[in-house]
């Protein structure tokens, strides 16, 4: 009965946990942990901490800062690298647990994720609040946009040499405000989604072949794809734009010689989304865009999803803004973090429920 206890409590536990030994020796590991590392807890068991740590990171010195006082460590906001994720925010606990003192329980509790959840949560504000602007604008743009070409396509025909090239700029710019008005129309669609289920993997690869073929050319591409994934709930015509998107940006964004982009999912049951009353959206499914890329800049980071906000000189902010429309639709997240050549786009999806 009390095992049962302790083995409910134990994987009910919300934030990452460990049991190990006064040298780092993991003996258990929760639900929470397995998700932070992406590692099961049998592969876990039997390892040092520093193993998905590394051996100089704080939560090694916690411990045994813990060890040698025989007492109890919190450390605030600190940063924790884990494998091959990107740094994150913690706050890591280290206290005796038995009395024989020869265990310790580890949490360790990533801040930032209320952070990301805030300001993802933001960037779909934004995202809608450009949606009635942006039907009104193809209307009312596109119509003078036309008489504009026209009227340069009659001038080029008798006009000199000198004037010939002034009419073919005024249509070369006519044309890509068209292409921009193209882009900006996409908000003004307000269509329900017709939800059906859809295999996530079959998307992703559409979206990689179709970035191989074309923009992502001399750039190494890698899958990391976890196969017993369950169907997402979406529109994949949708979700195909989304990550053509996403390859494009990074792409964009690595060096054609030496760029790498890792495309990896995975299931994290940890990430749920309040809706409205007492109701919340799990969003198991975990999409992630990997690039070795430039990075984005610290001060554009929060607001990279928001529309007309973009890091490249001749960027128009709308490809991103779309993505976070679009997901939004969908029920999820899209989420970025970036450090100089580490760029991580996640987007986080409901599972097919059959309805």
């Amino acid at each position: 009965m009390v095992q049962t206890i302790y083995e409910n409590v134990w994987s009910a536990l919300p934030f990452p946990s460990f049991l190990v030994d006064k040298t780092g020796g993991i003996s258990d590991a929760n639900g929470a942990a397995e998700t932070l590392i992406t590692t099961s807890q049998r592969h876990m068991k039997g390892k040092n901490i520093s193993r998905f740590f590394g051996a100089n990171s704080i939560v090694l010195a916690t411990i045994t800062q813990a060890a040698k006082d025989f007492g109890s460590v919190t450390q605030y906001n600190v940063d924790v690298a884990i494998l091959e994720q990107p740094v994150m925010t913690c706050n890591v606990y280290v206290s005796f647990l038995s009395a024989d003192m020869e265990q310790l329980l580890v949490v360790v509790q990533p801040t930032g994720v209320a952070q990301k959840m805030s300001r993802s949560l933001t960037n779909l504000s934004a995202a809608r609040s450009v949606t009635a602007m942006a039907a009104m604008l193809a209307h009312e743009i596109r119509n003078p946009l036309a008489g504009i070409s026209g009227a340069a396509q009659l001038l080029a025909m008798n006009a000199s040499p000198q004037d010939l090239e002034l009419a073919e700029m005024i249509g070369t710019e006519a044309k890509r405000i068209g292409q921009l008005v193209d882009r900006v129309e996409h908000f003004g669609d307000q269509r329900p989604m017709a939800a059906k289920p859809v295999n996530i993997h079959d998307v992703l690869d559409r979206a990689k072949r179709s970035a191989q073929a074309g923009f992502g050319v001399g750039v190494e591409f890698s899958v990391d794809f976890d196969p017993s994934l369950p169907d997402a709930a979406g529109d994949p015509d949708q979700l195909l734009q989304v990550f053509q998107n996403l390859l494009k940006n990074a792409a964009e964004a690595v060096d054609p010689a030496r760029g790498t982009i890792k495309i990896r999912t995975s299931y994290n049951s940890s990430v749920k989304l309040a809706m409205q009353g007492a109701k919340t959206q799990n969003l198991p499914l975990q999409i992630e865009i990997i690039d070795n890329g430039r990075g984005i800049p610290a001060s554009l980071i929060t607001e990279i999803f928001e529309p007309f906000v973009s890091s490249k000189s001749n960027g128009t902010g709308l490809g991103l803004s779309l993505v976070s429309k679009i997901i939004a639709g969908h029920g999820g997240l899209v989420e970025c973090s970036s450090t100089e050549g580490r760029t991580v786009f996640c987007v986080r999806l409901p599972v097919w429920n059959g309805k």
